[in-house]
């Protein structure tokens, strides 16, 4: 019986923490979602991108690609993709400028709405658009240059994705049937991720994965109570990785300067499975959209490590991390 009871509570408390988690997340995207509705029902992304134009140009794209690039950055990476394929046909890209072009969208996607979850957790957010919008560009220069110097992948980018063409015509009501649905798999996959870390957690699974990461999370300030969230954030993606850190956050059980490090590294890289496969999808290389993403973020963290050391405490309170609302100091 005892066992028994002591299931039923562990099931009861991982409810109760995945509803928590999915309703913090659920007050941060719902409004982003309507807003960022609007702005596609009255066509002013396309306004935003123009000033992309240049932009793009200096990392080796057509300008055109800057509406490519814009929607994915307001909206998601599908709804950028969307018009890329509609792009494609009359501006072909190289296989090097599919990858540039799909590593800048991983890095700086879904910014409404990622950028509200990191700030929730404490993480100033004009610092984090900033490192993930300018991270984007200058991985984009990189990229461009080394596959330009070293002739790398010039030849015409292999493009296996197709377009909906239903996705671009919903109406109002099937939109919004289709984000209840997009919050129910969030809620399921929150759900699922909780049962997971708590038999990998009883398994001591997390132990070891912390054991192997430890040093490298170590040099990026990366304490070890955000390490296994840190992972999760990584392979799933930053809405459930960071929705959990907003819960474990706000109950004081992780430093600030971890989560600040944790969600920099996050933002910059994360679901580097799904999102990679689907960029490959069109044209791009696995050595800029994986290898070279998670390599940049790596170095990106290390270097903050080492400039957040010598800048002032209240200058990083100010500008780059605080303590998140709602924040209960942990006694003894």
């Amino acid at each position: 019986m005892n066992k028994i009871s002591s299931v039923l509570t562990s099931s009861y408390d991982i409810l109760k923490n995945a509803v928590s988690i999915s309703l913090n997340l659920f007050k941060i995207m719902i409004p982003v979602v309507i807003a960022v509705k609007i702005l596609q029902e009255f066509n002013l992304i396309g306004y935003l991108a123009a000033p992309l134009a240049p932009i793009m140009k200096l990392v080796g794209l057509p300008g055109e690609m800057g509406l490519v690039w814009a929607t994915a950055m307001i909206n998601n990476i599908y709804s950028g993709l969307i018009v890329f394929l509609s792009l494609a046909q009359d501006s072909p890209l190289s296989a090097a400028q599919a990858t540039i072009l799909g590593t800048m969208i991983l890095v700086a996607h879904s910014m409404p709405i990622e950028l509200r979850v990191v700030q929730s957790s404490g993480p100033r957010l004009f610092f984090q658009a900033v490192i993930r919008f300018t991270g984007a560009l200058l991985i984009g220069i990189l990229l461009n240059f080394i596959y330009s110097y070293y002739d790398l992948l010039q030849g015409p980018a292999h493009i296996i994705l197709t377009s909906d063409s239903s996705v671009v015509d919903k109406t109002l009501p099937m939109w919004a049937l289709g984000e209840i649905k997009n919050f129910i798999s969030i809620f399921l996959i929150i759900l699922s991720l909780l049962i997971i870390m708590k038999i990998l957690t009883k398994l001591r699974i997390i132990a070891a994965i912390d054991f192997l990461l430890r040093p490298l999370l170590k040099l990026m300030g990366i304490g070890p109570k955000a390490s296994a969230l840190t992972v999760v954030g990584l392979t799933m993606g930053l809405s459930y990785g960071g929705g959990m850190i907003i819960h474990e956050t706000k109950s004081g059980k992780i430093d600030k300067k971890d989560v600040f490090y944790s969600l920099t590294l996050m933002g910059l890289c994360h679901s580097v499975v799904e999102d990679t496969f689907l960029l490959m999808m069109i044209g791009g290389h696995i050595s800029g959209l994986l290898w070279g993403r998670l390599i940049f973020a790596i170095v990106v963290v290390a270097i903050l490590v080492q400039l957040t050391k010598i800048l002032p405490e209240s200058f990083c309170d100010k500008y780059l991390w605080s303590i998140p609302k709602n924040f209960n100091i942990q006694k003894g």
